[in-house]
């Protein structure tokens, strides 16, 4: 007797079947027999980095649905993909669709990737979630579990993973090619953004909600407040406080620089160091505020020894101090200038040095003591980078190639570790933290910022 097999059936078992493999130059996907091989995909967040992040799914992939809170995002998008649903809200777009949806993206905001995410990953949908992956520490730790508890595939949209110069750095510290390392720093020119006392606080100036934003369903499960702009500047230009850009720097919304960037810059080091768990983690910072994140900071994470790998020491630098960037000390540069972001990572026969986001371009310095170096025999598949590499991933996995590399059993880790900084960023003290216990054991005051209470009628 022959039963038939769903389309949904069909691609959840090839996901839990490993077919499919890498080879060098490239990935191969899993050779399917379905007639039904085009996997159907939502996009949740169709403006800003969703809108390169739906078109490069619709790369390999049917865009059944888009959703937005932004009615002029969403028009948009559907006149590139007319035959897609427009939703509003993505519990009502998830209900509906739950039969003719086999993955998501999610490129909203920060404090509603997990709601998304989650919500889409207990219907047995496959996810994509841009970086810092989730708002707090508990939600990074529940979006791997769930993911795992359900059996999808998954990634983290932190780009620089699918760069093969990155893989290629992991692959040298990994060989030991600058010896034992101890000590890493990550900097960057963000924010970008209004933030910090004095800058910039909450707006009194809350007119209407303009028609095409459904403000409700920005909010999500952030704490209510009005709707509000800013106070003309010179150009007399009005703009908005928090939608659709500068939400990045305030507490209830963003991560802030550490969530924007760190997943980014502190990526190479972090898997080239096989990090997992800190033991603690402090931060010092400019006035910090109820409402965003400060001018500037530096946070330190102290990891323990990994096998042969010794402890290690890893520093995170943004903003300007005293209007002077904040940077590591410019000896540890050993003659490179600093560029806007980077990363060192400081062994005892050399030091690694990449001077973009995503550890992708790098040098072993000092120079003359690496001539001729070639580096060790690849150990990583090499897929061709950037943000298509990494949605070209993500569909192998689905069709049952095997995990994309920032998958959320690592792609978690990192953004706890990211999110824990900004813990102590906003308590200005050291923190031990307990990894497997998920908490912080000397302050209390903690757990509020591990774990946030949201807004009636929001869930995990």
């Amino acid at each position: 007797m022959r039963t038939k097999t769903s389309r949904r059936d069909f691609l959840k078992q090839t996901s839990l079947a490993g077919v499919g493999f890498w080879v060098a130059g490239g990935l191969v996907l899993a050779d399917s027999k379905s007639p039904n091989e085009k996997i159907n995909i939502a996009c949740i967040g169709v403006g800003g980095k969703g809108d390169s992040d739906t078109d490069q799914a619709g790369n390999h992939g049917n865009i059944v649905a888009l959703c937005d809170i932004d009615d002029h995002h969403l028009e948009a998008k559907a006149s590139k993909f007319p035959h897609a649903k427009k939703y509003n809200d993505f519990r009502k777009m998830l209900e509906e669709m739950d039969k003719q949806i086999d993955a998501v993206t999610v490129s909203t905001p920060d404090h509603t990737h997990a709601p998304a995410s989650i919500m889409a990953m207990k219907m047995g949908k496959h996810v994509y979630c841009q970086k810092p992956l989730t708002h707090d520490v508990y939600e990074a730790r529940m979006m791997k579990e769930i993911a795992a508890k359900h059996k999808v595939a998954t990634q983290m949209g932190n780009q620089g993973t699918a760069e093969n110069g990155l893989r290629q750095a992991v692959e040298i510290i990994q060989a030991g090619g600058i010896g034992p390392v101890s000590e890493a720093h990550v900097w960057t020119n963000r924010p970008i953004w209004p933030q910090a006392p004095g800058v910039v606080a909450r707006p009194d100036d809350t007119p209407p909600v303009p028609k095409h934003v459904h403000w409700d369903l920005f909010l999500g499960p952030a704490p209510e407040r009005p709707y509000a702009v800013y106070p003309p500047n010179k150009k007399g230009e009005i703009k908005p406080a928090y939608h659709p850009f500068a939400w990045r720097g305030w507490w209830d919304f963003g991560t802030g620089a550490l969530g924007d960037m760190a997943c980014h810059t502190a990526n190479m080091p972090f898997m080239a160091l096989k990090l997992q768990y800190p033991t603690s983690v402090s931060a010092e910072s400019g006035p910090v505020n109820p409402e965003t994140y400060p001018g500037w900071a530096t946070a330190t994470w102290e990891f323990p020894a990994r096998g042969d790998m010794p402890p290690v020491k890893l520093v995170w630098y943004e903003g300007h101090r005293d209007d002077v960037r904040n940077l590591p000390a410019p000896e540890l540069l050993k003659g490179q200038m600093a560029s806007d972001s980077g990363a060192l990572l400081v062994g005892t026969k050399g030091t690694l040095f990449t001077p973009n986001d995503y550890g992708a371009d790098f040098r072993l310095l000092p120079s003359e003591n690496f001539e001729g170096y070639k580096g060790p025999a690849p150990t990583l598949p090499r897929n061709g980078g950037g943000d298509d590499g990494m949605k070209r991933e993500w569909v192998a996995a689905i069709k049952g190639g095997p995990p994309a590399m920032s998958n959320f059993d690592y792609a978690s880790l990192l953004a706890e570790t990211v999110l824990l900084g900004n813990v102590a960023i906003r308590l200005g003290k050291k923190l031990e933290w307990d990894g497997p216990g998920l908490k912080v054991t000397n302050c209390p005051e903690a757990a509020q910022y591990i774990r946030r209470e949201y807004r009636k009628g929001w869930t995990l």
